[in-house]
C-alpha cells in the first residue's frame, strides 16, 4: 500500500495496515485526492462505492451490505465514488469524486462534527462552487 502510494504521489501518507481502523494510517487531504482520483478510474470500485445496497454469497449464507451514504441516493448528485469512515482520533470523514455542472470534482471532508455533517457540508460545497464559479454555473 506504501509503495502504491508513493507511485500515486502520495508524499504525506503511510499506511501501518490495511482497514483504515488505525489511527497510525495518516494521510493528507492532498494525498487523499489524489487517491480518489486514482480509485475512480476502476469500474468496480465506482460501483460498490455508489451502489446503495449490494448482496454477496458466502457459501450458504447470503451477506447484505447497505452504503450509509445518503448522497448516493439523491438524484441531485451525479457521484462516481465516495467513501465515507470514522476513527474516533480522525472523526467522521468521508471523499467523493462527483460530476458538480458537468465538471469532475473531488471533496474531501475531514473530522465533521455530527453524523449527518458530511452530506451538509458537500451540499454547501457544491452550492457554494455553483454559485461562485462560473465553470460550475451552467
Amino acid at each position: 500500500m506504501n509503495s502504491k502510494a508513493r507511485a500515486l504521489g502520495m508524499r504525506k501518507t503511510r499506511f501501518v495496515e490495511p482497514t483504515g481502523l488505525s489511527s497510525a494510517n495518516v494521510a493528507s487531504p492532498a494525498d487523499l485526492a489524489k487517491l480518489v482520483i486514482a480509485a475512480e478510474k476502476y469500474p468496480l470500485i465506482r460501483r460498490y462505492s455508489t451502489d446503495r445496497n449490494f448482496s454477496i454469497r458466502q457459501e450458504r449464507r447470503q451477506t447484505a451490505y447497505h452504503n450509509t451514504n445518503r448522497l448516493t441516493a439523491s438524484p441531485s448528485w451525479k457521484i462516481r465514488l465516495q467513501k465515507t469512515g470514522y476513527i474516533s482520533e480522525a472523526g467522521r470523514c468521508m471523499v467523493l469524486h462527483a460530476n458538480v455542472k458537468g465538471r469532475a470534482t473531488v471533496m474531501v471532508f475531514l473530522d465533521a462534527q455530527g453524523k449527518f455533517s458530511r452530506a451538509t457540508d458537500a451540499n454547501n460545497v457544491r452550492a457554494w462552487l455553483s454559485k461562485f464559479y462560473p465553470w460550475a454555473r451552467r
